[in-house]
């Protein structure tokens, strides 16, 4: 990678029902290269599993099913193909890292991996039958965070790849739980029920400052209610925590900045900037080794506002969520900033 780099964020604009919205994104992402090298890094045990996930699918999220048909006619390819491809069943994904903070009325976290592997797309979305929702998408249909309209926050924090079993990977429960919960306890119950594939923190507070952790094994999810809530990437309770990595130190070293930093009482503004500063410890520029820090963001549950920085020392992109719901914000093709990977 070059020092310097601009790292451009599509940002995507969907409405209507889900096989439209589907189809919509098929069209949008059919012969391009973006799709090529996110189908050439996905792992797959290489054994069809339709009709298991399809099952699965139908359970607990038609919906994402629904997507899945027209996503597969958008692209030419069977709903089977589509369903291995995207559904984020039983894949593997590297190792990632995700520092967040809860506090008073806002969320506000880093999500630090390798633009090599990144969608860069921000997608704003508005089904017919389901809650519009603003977030990162991983894997087309999945999320790494996002907000609802209702106010529901949600981010993943990857732990470990080991004790891991056939599942959905985190970014699919994250959409699925955007698309169907209007609040942490909905939210609860669902994380609670779906299959998991991997060992993954989920930070989740919502409109009421409902905050809470769920640690989340393959085996056993555990439920942390915590305000102000800090959240990277180890588990902490003693069900969980033999399943953390052998280094967890700077995970550790993450939170306890961020536990120290919670005696100055950031206002939202003052807060994005400590997390997207180069200089901030909960910054990083490894990117080739999949810890670089590639967006920043900030969702605010009570106004719908969102706070997005691109890559290191980002001017603040500023939306409302709730404009945009209403009809009377238009968005931006992209948004961008800059990178520049570390010695």
């Amino acid at each position: 990678m070059d020092r310097g780099e601009e790292l451009i964020i599509k940002v995507i604009d969907l409405k209507g029902s889900y096989d439209q919205i589907g189809l919509e994104q098929g069209r949008q992402l059919k012969s391009k290269i973006f799709t090529h090298v996110n189908d050439q890094d996905r792992v797959s045990n290489g054994k069809s599993q339709f009709l298991k996930v399809k099952k699965l699918l139908e359970k607990f999220s038609p919906n994402l099913l629904k997507e899945l048909r027209g996503l597969a006619k958008g692209l030419n390819m069977s709903l089977n193909a589509a369903i291995e491809q995207y559904s984020g069943y039983d894949v593997s994904f590297p190792e990632m890292g995700c520092t967040t903070l809860v506090q008073d009325s806002y969320y506000v976290r880093n999500y630090d991996f390798s633009p090599t592997l990144y969608d860069a797309r921000l997608v704003f979305m508005q089904p017919v039958d389901g809650y519009a929702s603003v977030g990162f998408s991983q894997q087309i249909i999945g999320r790494l965070d996002g907000m609802n309209e209702k106010g529901l926050v949600i981010g993943l924090h990857f732990v470990n790849s080991m004790h891991s079993q056939e599942g959905f990977i985190a970014t699919t429960i994250v959409r699925m739980i955007l698309d169907q919960c209007a609040n942490t306890e909905e939210a609860i119950e669902l994380i609670t029920k779906v299959p998991h594939g991997f060992c993954y923190n989920y930070s989740i507070t919502d409109v009421n400052g409902n905050s809470v952790i769920v640690e989340a094994s393959p085996q056993q999810q555990m439920i942390k209610y915590t305000h102000p809530l800090i959240c990277t990437n180890h588990f902490e309770t003693e069900e969980l925590k033999q399943k953390n990595r052998v280094e967890i130190q700077g995970s550790i070293k993450r939170k306890q900045y961020l536990q120290a930093l919670l005696k100055e009482k950031l206002d939202p503004l003052s807060a994005f900037h400590h997390f997207n500063s180069e200089k901030s410890p909960l910054f990083f520029d490894d990117y080739k080794n999949y810890f670089g820090t590639l967006h920043t963001v900030l969702y605010s549950p009570t106004d719908l506002n969102v706070i997005i920085g691109v890559g290191r020392n980002s001017d603040p992109f500023i939306f409302s969520f709730k404009e945009w719901l209403q009809g009377s914000l238009t968005l931006p093709k992209m948004i961008s900033g800059t990178i520049v990977q570390g010695e």
